[in-house]
């Protein structure tokens, strides 16, 4: 009974998230569809996170369990065979039974796109937060920077989580003016600065992207930290005050969480 580990990616404005649901269509649960199909018989697909309604993925990972015998290579093209547009497996591995998505993963990285021009184009709709008005990225920078080390997110966190601890360490928060370019990239190094982060504001720019890589995340813990670095990008808060917020542990101090549409699950890495 081989164990496959498969990196999917998917646009989840229709989806109602990942795990599967009792009423809508979920991500995990099209693949649990295809796998069904594949294998004839009920296949439980774990993931390694849970995004949510409208969140989007770039790399996530998962991983099941086949009666039957099957080459990685064959899994792949036959669950994309059996898979809607908007989902695909971009790679397909054999792994041995006791490797888990979630528990072994080292580091999960997110990115959340902002268009900050006058007019959103429609092709960016449903991948980006539209905030007209010109922000200030060099305190939205020094706010982001205060959030990394290892800290308790309580104050970011929604209502409704059952984890056993808030406390979650961020490798890398970091903002970066990408002007009229999408392509931004996440350093490989989870350590690292974003290469093309600047203290001054590009006049031609248009598109922000917020890079985060951590230990793990709390319930709607970037959208709400994305929210709060807009807070402080529109003036309404000097940088500082997002380590007043860490430390008070009240949602409540935080900022509005920021829409699912501009988050995206860039990766997971193992150890």
């Amino acid at each position: 009974m081989p164990t496959f580990k498969i990196t999917v990616a998917y646009d989840g404005t229709e989806f109602v998230g990942w795990q599967r649901q009792a009423a809508g269509v979920s991500v995990q649960g099209v693949l649990e569809d295809a796998a069904r199909e594949l294998d004839e018989r009920d296949v439980t697909v774990v993931g390694a996170g849970r995004t949510d309604a409208g969140v989007h993925a770039l790399a996530q990972v998962a991983a099941f369990t086949l009666a039957r015998e099957i080459s990685a290579d064959t899994v792949l093209r036959a669950l994309n065979a059996r898979l809607p547009d908007a989902v695909r497996v971009v790679a397909a591995i054999e792994v041995p039974p006791t490797f888990h998505p979630q528990f072994d993963a080292r580091a999960k990285r997110y990115r959340y796109r902002i268009w900050n021009g006058a007019v959103l184009p429609p092709f960016e709709r449903r991948y980006a937060w539209h905030q007209p008005g010109a922000l200030a990225v060099d305190a939205m920078q020094q706010a982001a920077r205060l959030l990394e080390g290892e800290h308790d997110f309580s104050a970011f966190q929604s209502s409704g989580s059952d984890v056993e601890t808030t406390v979650r360490r961020i490798f890398v928060s970091r903002i970066a003016d990408c002007g009229l370019r999408i392509d931004c990239g996440l350093p490989s190094d989870p350590q690292s600065a974003i290469g093309n982060e600047s203290a001054t504001r590009n006049p031609q720019s248009a598109m922000l992207v917020y890079d985060v890589v951590g230990n793990g995340f709390l319930r709607h813990m970037v959208r709400a930290i994305v929210g709060s670095l807009v807070d402080v990008g529109r003036g309404k808060q000097r940088p500082e005050w997002i380590s007043a917020v860490v430390e008070s542990r009240d949602r409540s101090r935080a900022g509005r969480a920021a829409p699912a549409a501009g988050l995206f699950l860039v990766g997971v890495d193992y150890g």
